[in-house]
């Protein structure tokens, strides 16, 4: 667009009385229809503020907001905090990945479901047990996979099978006998992939086939020539296997 253009534009539609006519349309740094602060153009706005980051702190308070959320990801971020409580959610998952990890303390309650997803996945460990009940077992099972091995144990009874598979596969070995009787065969089968020898033993007699297959390659060799008869034939081949491998050596 000409220069000749572009200011008459400016004399007309979203252009009429911005303040960025003279500032910015004139040296380039602003153009109708692509890049522009006050479009209802999400793309328009994001070229804007892209261009011209200085300007974007001046629309944190602004009533639109996509243009608050486009203006808190260029704004300084020592500037958005008060952007932890705004009434849009889109604003709030915006704010959530930039500011400080020891801000997002005041964000763990959130109504929103991806807002507090982007808290539990930075926020400081020491608050992650601030998250070990959200009603989003999502959430509870992001908080599994970061929460500290020594208390893994509070999630162990998670209403969630999919939170205690993670606690599954991280709880250390010695410590897994607290899920040898979980109620969903995902989880024992985890179990028993990890299981210590004795543990393991446990569970060569589970009613999931699965789960008896991933318990024959940790259970001590003496408990295996039952297995060699099993109604599964690939539990019989792995007790057959692993009996044959030690026969061998």
């Amino acid at each position: 667009m000409t220069e000749q253009a572009a200011l008459g534009v400016g004399r007309s539609g979203l252009c009429a009385g911005c303040s960025y006519v003279d500032s910015h349309l004139k040296a380039g740094r602003c153009q109708p229809g692509d890049s522009c602060v006050r479009a209802h153009s999400g793309r328009q706005i994001d070229r804007f503020f892209r261009a011209n980051k200085d300007q974007a702190e001046h629309f944190l308070a602004d009533l639109f907001w996509e243009r608050r959320a486009i203006a808190a990801r260029y704004a300084p971020v020592d500037l958005i905090g008060h952007l932890v409580s705004d009434n849009d959610e889109i604003v709030r998952r915006v704010v959530v990945d930039r500011i400080p990890a020891d801000s997002l303390v005041k964000m763990v309650s959130d109504p929103d479901r991806e807002v507090r997803l982007g808290v539990a996945a930075r926020l400081p460990e020491e608050h992650l047990p601030r998250m070990l009940h959200d009603p989003d077992y999502l959430i509870r099972a992001t908080i599994a996979r970061r929460l500290p091995h020594g208390q893994l144990a509070k999630m162990a009874k998670d209403s969630e099978r999919e939170v205690r598979k993670v606690v599954a596969t991280r709880l250390p070995a010695f410590a897994l006998d607290m899920l040898v009787a979980d109620p969903e065969p995902e989880v024992r089968a985890i179990v028993a992939e990890r299981a210590l020898p004795g543990l393991a033993a446990s569970l060569l007699g589970d009613s999931e086939w699965w789960v008896r297959l991933a318990a024959v390659s940790n259970a001590p060799l003496e408990l295996l020539p039952p297995l060699t008869s099993d109604p599964e034939v690939e539990v019989r081949e792995a007790a057959l296997a692993r009996l044959g491998e030690e026969n061998a050596t």
